[in-house]
């Protein structure tokens, strides 16, 4: 699934939509006028918008003694070029929190009690983004990056808490809508590769995110 979720981030990020616009044998354009949601589409190729981003949603985390989905906060920024009809490509740097993850049926069969500290997820990410425009403001997108993250655990071989950190990796895909030429909303889910020392912290996470664009 992880592997499928990276190809799918990439394709989207680097995938030439079809020129949206045609032309008649008299030059007239044949085409129904952009929707004014359809930022990209109201842009010369070439052109360019830096852009903001914030996301909340939901983790799942499944590994190893953890069970848990708590909430996630993200906030992301960047510049996207249009390099086609409908599709622009950009990069982006971001910094977010996964949750505090609490420990379940650890080392036995029953619930142990190590609440009082925090088996927690956080990171910065930087990668490149991708988004074509398929139908008047209507759009689906894709990212992938490195994803250099702290975190604090346990595996399930010892009763030890690590502190970790380490480089690795995150992709992600969504689809979304442009209410404007500079506001859009979206919805995606993104895997966030977070493991060390035998204990996995890798998360995925659905999110809501809103971006505006400079």
């Amino acid at each position: 699934m992880k592997k499928s979720l990276l190809a799918l981030a990439f394709i989207s990020a680097g995938a030439c939509a079809l020129p949206a616009l045609a032309q008649d044998a008299s030059g007239t354009d044949t085409t129904a006028p952009a929707a004014s949601g359809n930022y990209q589409s109201n842009q010369a190729v070439g052109s360019g918008n830096w852009f903001l981003s914030g996301s909340v949603g939901q983790s799942h985390l499944y590994q190893g003694p953890y069970n848990d989905h708590p909430t996630t906060y993200a906030i992301n920024g960047g510049y996207r070029w249009k390099v086609g009809q409908d599709m622009g490509l950009g990069v982006e740097v971001g910094y977010n929190d996964l949750g505090n993850f609490k420990v379940k049926n650890a080392f036995n069969s029953n619930d142990v009690n190590l609440t009082d500290q925090r088996n927690a997820l956080r990171g910065w990410t930087a990668g490149v983004n991708g988004r074509i425009d398929v139908y008047r403001g209507l759009y689906v997108s894709g990212r992938a990056g490195v994803y250099g993250w702290k975190g604090h655990g346990y595996n399930n071989q010892d009763i030890n808490r690590h502190n970790l950190d380490k480089v690795d990796y995150y992709a992600g895909a969504g689809v979304g809508y442009d209410f404007s030429d500079h506001f859009g909303l979206g919805v995606s889910y993104d895997v966030y590769h977070a493991k060390k020392d035998g204990v996995s912290l890798s998360t995925d996470t659905a999110s809501v995110t809103a971006e505006y664009r400079f």
